[in-house]
């Protein structure tokens, strides 16, 4: 999606500086490989109790957070990924799920995913979510929190963490809309793309 968004607006030339930047790392069984339990420290500083190996998208993310946000000057900070199976259960194929600190980001995404015909739907972005993974006896979070119960937002919340203050930032979950069961229109069946074509135009929109 990343990927393809930035294609697109290469091709279509938007007077845009656009920053992209893809977290990375192997994800295999070893004798390194992360356990329950385990405390590490992100680029931030904050410390990190292992609760779930299998919520291990949002500790790369939250670096890759952190990095964008404290090294470049942004005028929207945006990630997508296909973080938690909760917003799949929320929001099914219809909607890719924002989470965002800016009405105004919201406001102009909305837009976007409606001229597109691939709309987004807004989720609570809310501290409430993030005091289950404050509870950790050994670190300053928890990377799971509740686990399924509100497992989108509480996700969302940890990621807010990681976000230099100041910035607009969106998470977009996509889980729920990376793949189509069967063709319609132009999302056809199996791996979608989505929401690329709503961030082009996102950008188009809004490239001052």
């Amino acid at each position: 999606t990343v990927a393809g968004a930035l294609y697109g607006i290469a091709k279509l030339k938007l007077p845009v500086n656009v920053i992209a930047v893809t977290p990375l790392c192997e994800n295999m069984p070893s004798g390194q490989a992360t356990k329950p339990g385990d405390v590490i420290k992100a680029m931030n500083g904050k410390s990190i109790e292992i609760l779930d190996t299998d919520a291990e998208g949002r500790l790369i993310l939250a670096d890759a957070l952190h990095y964008i946000s404290s090294k470049y000057p942004l005028a929207s900070l945006i990630d997508l990924a296909t973080l938690t199976g909760a917003m799949d259960v929320a929001l099914g194929n219809v909607f890719a799920g924002v989470f965002t600190n800016s009405d105004t980001l919201w406001t102009r995404l909305e837009a976007a995913g409606k001229s597109a015909n691939d709309p987004f739907w807004r989720m609570p972005l809310h501290d409430e979510y993030l005091k289950e993974m404050q509870e950790s006896l050994v670190a300053d979070l928890n990377n799971l929190g509740k686990g399924r119960s509100g497992g989108a937002c509480s996700a969302a919340a940890f990621l807010k963490e990681f976000v230099a203050n100041n910035v607009d930032w969106a998470h977009i979950d996509i889980a729920g809309v990376m793949d189509s069961q069967a063709t319609d229109g132009y999302h056809i069946k199996g791996m979608s793309g989505r929401p690329t074509r709503s961030l082009i135009e996102y950008i188009g929109k809004n490239s001052f």
